[in-house]
């Protein structure tokens, strides 16, 4: 699935020069906790994000650091602190260096950049200029729409079998045929023997995603591997 099946277009957006009031009540009235900010001739110079209003003096939350962590981090970082704190304007206190992507990449990608630098949306761009926003909420969107409703069935128990199988033997912690599958009436029942009890909850999963079924009834026995010792699924104990 490619990025711009998913994302927000078009965007609201702000420039450097708009008043953190302004972004403030922009954010509120439109339910976002993020906007891309814009240059002049449409291209994203940063972001401002909730988290950018967090250490403000207004709030008497602005950074405040020990004399000797002053001492080691300057005048520089503590006039840069003040700035963030007590600047009127969007460009004073947004986020510089933003990761930008574009409307061919996909979400594999998008999912690893915002979990490698722990950011929570993406300006999409185009030539260089903003067309665009994929948020975790767009994601969210997305997966709703991907997976399969109540009302999806498959046509009879055998057809769910295969799949349940299927899927289990595509997997690492799969190998090996030990986790067998019969189905009667949509109701899959799960036996055979394991030596990692994480393997019954993945077993499970696999099930329960194949449309058609009704319920999962999990008799896995697991052998723990260093003492030998058996250990029966809860509802046989």
């Amino acid at each position: 699935m490619l990025v711009e099946t998913v994302m927000t277009s078009p965007v609201i957006s702000i420039s450097p020069s708009t008043t953190i009031a302004e972004a403030a009540r922009l954010m509120l009235s439109h339910r976002i906790s993020g906007l891309p900010v814009v240059s002049e001739d449409g291209g994203v110079v940063g972001m401002v994000s909730e988290g950018d209003f967090l250490r403000r003096g207004e709030l008497g939350t602005q950074q405040k650091r020990s004399w000797w962590l002053e001492l080691f981090s300057g005048q520089g970082q503590a006039a840069e602190d003040y700035v963030r704190a007590h600047g009127r304007k969007v460009g004073e206190v947004m986020t510089k260096g933003v990761f930008t992507t574009n409307r061919e990449a996909s979400l594999e990608e998008v999912v690893e950049l915002m979990s490698r630098h722990g950011i929570k949306r993406l300006p999409v761009v185009d030539n260089g200029k903003l067309i665009g926003i994929v948020s975790r909420s767009d994601l969210l969107r997305a997966l709703a729409r991907a997976l399969p409703g109540d009302d999806a069935v498959v046509s009879d128990d055998e057809r769910i079998r295969e799949a349940i199988v299927a899927e289990i033997a595509k997997q690492s912690w799969g190998s090996g045929g030990l986790v067998r599958v019969t189905v009667r009436d949509g109701v899959v029942e799960l036996t055979g023997t394991i030596f990692d009890e994480n393997t019954r909850a993945a077993a499970r999963v696999a099930a329960e995603n194949v449309p058609g079924v009704k319920a999962v009834n999990d008799q896995i026995i697991w052998v723990e591997p260093v003492s030998g010792t058996v250990i029966l699924p809860s509802d046989r104990k």
